[in-house]
């Protein structure tokens, strides 16, 4: 399944120089597509802690560069002359962060304040951010809404809350625009499902591919708002090509309904035809959060948004990239 971006956005992005942090990552890789297709300049920079070169092979106008964001010269050389930056480079994983709070605050604030830094510095145009519905916390209303007030419940939702202020602070103190997308558990191809904090699909994939049955944390009534990747790519690229100032307020990004971890495990399971395959429980994760779902009214308005790829045609493009690449 491939997206025709120029159908959706035009020439818009020709010739235009764009910095993704990041972007050697599962997220940050589809951005380079969707951007190299329509014809920008990019710079990848990316240290490839949790990214791999090889998810940007093969793409026109993508230059790499091996870095971090914690090396504020390195930064201030790939963001000088670019129109837009795409911030998604952090570290991940809510169960990684409790175990190693402080590497994730220097990172992903930190490295965060960085980025804001050299982007004001080259005089960009706007910084797009990669904020978490994790910052919702557990709160029991449905849907989210983004006046609702923020919970951390672990070190890497307070990371991401502390990035979306340092968004409408940057916007506030220096005009420099900025959006924070809140991204609703995304999954897609290139998602890494090798890491012990692999996401839940990309888990699933993995254990059903081999014959083994998937891992549930909890009762697995826990529900999300699952969203297929090349949603957060169109979200992005209609927050750097918005006419009006953003200002830093956060956005949701999803798809608007939600399914239980119990209902994914089984649709996973029917789709590689292995239903035997019932899933394992294990006590549930500190800083997991039960439920959650997107209100999508405000990506709707200030950005024209809503959903172009569905879950179910999302998870068997998934399911089929998984099943081609074991």
């Amino acid at each position: 399944m491939s997206i025709n971006w120029r159908a959706l956005h035009g020439d818009f992005f020709d010739g235009v120089r764009v910095l993704v942090t990041g972007g050697a990552g599962f997220i940050g890789a589809h951005l380079c597509t969707g951007l190299s297709e329509l014809g920008a300049r990019v710079t990848v920079l990316d240290d490839l802690s949790g990214g791999q070169s090889e998810n940007l092979a093969g793409l026109a106008n993508v230059e790499f560069v091996k870095g971090s964001i914690l090396d504020q010269t390195l930064l201030a050389k790939v963001t000088n002359g670019c129109r837009f930056v795409l911030h998604q480079g952090a570290l991940g994983s809510v169960p990684r962060s409790v175990a190693e709070p402080r590497l994730f605050q220097e990172v992903n604030v930190t490295g965060t304040v960085n980025v804001l830094e050299a982007a004001r510095a080259a005089k960009v145009s706007r910084v797009t951010f990669a904020a978490s519905s994790s910052a919702y916390g557990d709160s029991e209303t449905l849907p989210k809404i983004e006046t609702m007030p923020t919970s951390a419940k672990s070190p890497y939702a307070a990371n991401k809350i502390a990035g979306e202020a340092l968004m409408t602070a940057y916007a506030g103190s220096y005009g420099l625009d900025t959006a924070a997308l809140r991204y609703f558990n995304i999954f897609g191809p290139k998602q890494n499902a090798n890491s012990a904090y692999a996401a839940v699909i990309a888990a699933f994939a993995k254990s059903l591919l081999a014959g083994e049955r998937p891992v549930i944390f909890g009762d697995g009534e826990q529900s999300r708002d699952f969203t297929y990747v090349d949603n957060v790519v169109h979200a992005n690229l209609l927050a750097l090509k918005s006419e009006r100032p953003i200002g830093g307020v956060p956005i949701n990004i999803a798809c608007g309904r939600r399914i239980s971890v119990n209902q994914l495990a089984e649709r996973m399971a029917a789709a590689v035809g292995r239903t035997d395959l019932l899933p394992v429980h294990k006590p549930e994760r500190a800083g997991d959060v039960k439920h959650s779902l997107a209100d999508l009214a405000r990506a709707e308005m200030l950005l024209g948004y809503e959903p172009i790829t569905g879950f179910e045609d999302g998870l068997a493009a998934t399911m089929k990239w998984y099943a081609a690449t074991k």
